[in-house]
């Protein structure tokens, strides 16, 4: 009885469902600087920033190319004196054509960026930097979670729009489902792609578990008829 019962356990433990390496990224592990259109970084791969036509906030269109298309490391040291609940510093990731070296930053235009998972997620969270007000207010910023081509679950909010001069401000947009393979961070004016401001920090996603083992639980239900005899 008391053999049958520790054989019991280790299957147990052996076929519960464990988890896959979960992402939590901080962008402190790479340097200041412009790292391209693409990149990958602890199992997430960054792509197609500002590849989308859409409208600037003046009314004029603009293209999948006149945003700019590069994945810069921003050194935001005054963005998190400002704002120490943001992220962790000194490292943003934001997006464009251009930033400013050293201690001073610039929030880089933000239309669109994809974010492929190497292992699936079933929840993932970010910290936002972006600016509110002035020519921002009533823009929505969307964080999607995208299975397979198809939108899973979203988390959303509007820019406020009180007026006067724009000003820096952050939030963090959380999304979960049971499983989904792309993170699509994107804002829009009324339903067409825009140009905010936008950096990120504290990308976190938590795996999928994986499925337990089948033929283990076999084995242990066989176990069981066995002891019942």
């Amino acid at each position: 009885m008391k053999r049958m019962a520790t054989v019991l356990g280790v299957i147990a433990a052996s076929a519960a469902a464990p988890t896959l390496a979960d992402v939590f990224e901080t962008y402190e592990s790479l340097t200041e600087g412009a790292l391209g259109g693409a990149f990958s970084l602890n199992g997430v791969h960054y792509h197609s920033a500002n590849a989308v036509n859409g409208v600037n906030v003046d009314g004029d269109p603009f293209g999948p190319t006149d945003l700019g298309n590069t994945l810069i490391i921003e050194n935001a040291t005054l963005f998190y004196n400002d704002f120490p609940a943001y992220g962790s510093p000194i490292n943003s990731l934001t997006f464009g054509s251009a930033w400013v070296p050293g201690d001073n930053l610039s929030i880089g235009v933000l239309a669109s960026v994809l974010m492929d998972l190497d292992e699936p997620g079933a929840a993932a969270s970010l910290d936002l930097a972006f600016y509110e007000n002035g020519p921002w207010g009533g823009i929505q910023y969307y964080l999607d979670a995208v299975d397979n081509g198809v939108v899973v679950a979203t988390d959303t909010f509007t820019i406020s729009d009180l007026g006067g001069r724009d000003n820096a401000t952050f939030r963090t947009l959380t999304v979960s489902a049971p499983h989904f393979d792309q993170l699509h961070l994107y804002a829009e004016l009324n339903g067409t792609y825009t140009n905010p401001r936008g950096m990120i920090d504290n990308l976190s996603v938590t795996a999928v578990p994986e499925p337990a083992s089948t033929g283990l639980m076999g084995l242990a239900a066989a176990l069981l008829i066995r002891r019942r005899r």
